[in-house]
């Protein structure tokens, strides 16, 4: 059954400077290692305030086409992203990072059989199948924004349930303050991985508060159907209210953990990317303003959303926080 849960300008690329100029002139880990950190952004890809018009929840997945949901909205009327551009513009520097070119250098990732260990400060810690995640929790289809931090946009409905049903699950221990999530390690099958400029695999991190959002999906699907690799397959983190590239993919490992995760992007460009990147139009990054994004599909430039307009859901878990120091 369907329970449909419905929350709630670009950067073009002229204005972002190439990687070979930038990685020429920067330099982030070691010497031209750390210089790829700066290019930009990767885990954008391949995430509406879930709060209002309802709720979808289904514990199958039928095999549903994109005219199943045309004509679909978020709940501020925008439409989705055609399945076309979801599944074909990409960041996923495991592959490439080249957005066009993931679709199909990822085409024949395996993604099956899977599992997703669920270690660190918890009492009830285990290993889970992709087939036992979805069999287990019941599959929501969410239709949220989904702002990278390069300033495109999109409007994406992920099948789903939230990560707060595995948590609880587990059941996370008293003095556990953080969720780090951690990429398949696989470069014989992602050629991105043997590139020396990044730490990999890609780690991500959340705060427990944040993971217990309702808003914070792990997604299994979008458009009625399995997640595509490119997408992330067969698992990957959506957290609406962030920029892009917290949405880990392809996830086989959860710790819960008292330390703060330092992230692939924090270790990469740490005056870049910081921990928390949450959606915020007036905390411009180093080398572009935030204020304006493009949706994709789209012409023009609209304004950026505080907390991409998630705000009443999720401003206070901030309380009291400077977002720009916080960045």
């Amino acid at each position: 059954m369907l329970i449909r849960k419905q929350t709630g300008i670009e950067i073009p690329s002229s204005e972002i400077t190439p990687e070979h100029i930038y990685f020429s002139r920067r330099a982030f880990m070691t010497g031209a290692a750390a210089a790829a950190g700066a290019a930009a952004l990767a885990a954008c890809a391949p995430k509406t305030d879930l709060s209002g018009a309802g709720s979808v929840s289904r514990t199958d997945l039928p095999a549903a086409t994109p005219a199943v949901i045309a004509g679909q909205t978020d709940e501020l009327g925008d439409p989705l992203t055609s399945f076309e551009d979801v599944t074909n513009y990409n960041n996923f520097y495991e592959f490439s990072t080249s957005k066009e070119a993931v679709a199909g250098k990822a085409a024949d990732f395996p993604t099956s059989p899977w599992q997703v260990a669920v270690t660190g400060m918890a009492r009830n810690p285990g290993v889970f199948s992709i087939e036992d995640l979805r069999a287990r929790f019941d599959q929501e289809e969410r239709i949220y924004r989904m702002r990278c931090v390069e300033g495109w946009s999109m409007v994406i409905p992920w099948l789903g349930f939230p990560l707060a049903a595995l948590l609880k699950e587990v059941e996370p221990a008293a003095d556990a303050r953080y969720v780090r999530f951690e990429t398949v390690y696989d470069p014989d099958n992602m050629p991105g991985q043997n590139s020396p400029f990044f730490r990999w695999p890609y780690v991500e991190g959340l705060r427990l508060d944040e993971a217990m959002n309702d808003l914070t999906l792990l997604s299994t699907g979008l458009y009625g159907k399995e997640l595509l690799p490119q997408n992330g397959a067969p698992l990957r983190l959506v957290v609406p209210w962030k920029y892009g590239f917290k949405g880990i993919k392809s996830i086989v490992k959860i710790e819960l953990t008292d330390e703060m995760p330092e992230s692939l992007w924090m270790a990469a460009a740490p005056n870049e990317y910081g921990f928390y990147a949450n959606v915020n139009p007036e905390v411009s990054h180093p080398r572009w303003s935030q204020a304006t994004e493009r949706r994709i599909g789209e012409g023009g430039r609209r304004p950026t959303l505080p907390f991409n307009g998630y705000g009443e859901q999720v401003a206070a878990l901030y309380a009291g926080m400077d977002l720009a120091a916080n960045f």
